[in-house]
């Protein structure tokens, strides 16, 4: 599925053009990777957010398969300290 939706149907942002938005700045990673909004999303992903200050990461447990209401399901994760990267 595609990142923008992704974002929208989790509920990690209000807007589809908000999370095109954030993928067009750079502010989205998939896996450590710098994504665009039509970018696959797969489960267990791990979207990266960078949200002003604050960064958010979020593995993606669920996606539904077929169209109807479109679930997806995330878990926030703790945040990473720097000796992991």
């Amino acid at each position: 599925m595609r990142l923008d939706l992704v974002l929208k149907l989790s509920g990690l942002v209000k807007r589809r053009t908000v999370a095109k938005a954030l993928a067009e700045r750079g502010f989205v990673l998939i896996n450590d990777r710098v994504a665009k909004p039509a970018s696959e999303v797969k489960e267990y992903d791990i979207l990266e957010l960078r949200l002003g200050n604050r960064v958010l990461l979020v593995e993606i447990t669920f996606i539904q398969k077929f169209k109807k209401d479109f679930p997806v399901y995330t878990q926030i994760l703790p945040k990473r300290d720097g000796s992991d990267a």
